[in-house]
């Protein structure tokens, strides 16, 4: 007798979908939470690069906390937020992000940088966020994003690749302007890294 398994109905597809994205989202979090952890001070704000570490960290996390709402027009910034400071080019953001900020679009500002300790508080901010993906209908072919012309699952997939591309990003400057490392983690909510092989 072969063994056969069991049919996947719509909702355990979106069990399954939630739990594996949530598992993913808080593991590429936890990346960058290292790198962010482990970036010394004199290359925290250093503009010795187009974007210091800082801006890149912040960029990531407002991202993550926009991509992880139901739809576009749920999203509020986070509250210590400053105008543009989200941006790393000058190139115009969607119309729809542009209205929420309720300005016309302005190249990035440089602002005040944000010390660890904020973007850490925020980087905790979209870690809670995480678990709001149970209220996401991860099979609906609508993203909720207008400029992001994709189903939803696809949209997840795609949130999760900015964070780690930007982490990515991170690991290389911390690892040659410092000699330092991020390690992987691998799946689910832990921060405790695994080690990389």
């Amino acid at each position: 007798m072969s063994h056969r398994e069991p049919a996947v109905d719509s909702t355990n597809a979106t069990q399954v979908l939630r739990s594996a994205f949530k598992s993913q989202f808080h593991a590429a979090l936890a990346m960058l939470r290292q790198a962010i952890e482990r970036c010394p001070e004199d290359l925290w704000s250093s503009r010795d690069y187009a974007n210091p570490f800082w801006r890149i960290a912040y960029h990531t996390l407002y991202y993550t906390h926009l991509h992880l709402q139901l739809h576009v027009s749920a999203f509020r910034p986070w509250e210590h937020h400053q105008t543009r400071i989200q941006d790393l080019d000058d190139i115009p953001a969607p119309p729809e992000i542009e209205d929420l900020c309720e300005l016309p679009h302005r190249p990035p500002q440089t602002g005040k940088p944000y010390t660890k300790a904020q973007v850490l508080e925020y980087w905790s901010v979209c870690e809670q966020m995480v678990e709001g993906v149970d209220a996401l209908n991860v099979l609906d072919c609508e993203s909720g994003f207008p400029w992001h012309r994709m189903p939803k699952a696809e949209h997840q997939v795609m949130a999760i690749r900015h964070i780690q591309h930007h982490v990515a990003q991170l690991g290389v400057r911390l690892r040659e302007a410092a000699g330092i490392g991020i390690d992987w983690v691998r799946a689910g909510r832990s921060t405790e890294p695994r080690a990389t092989g």
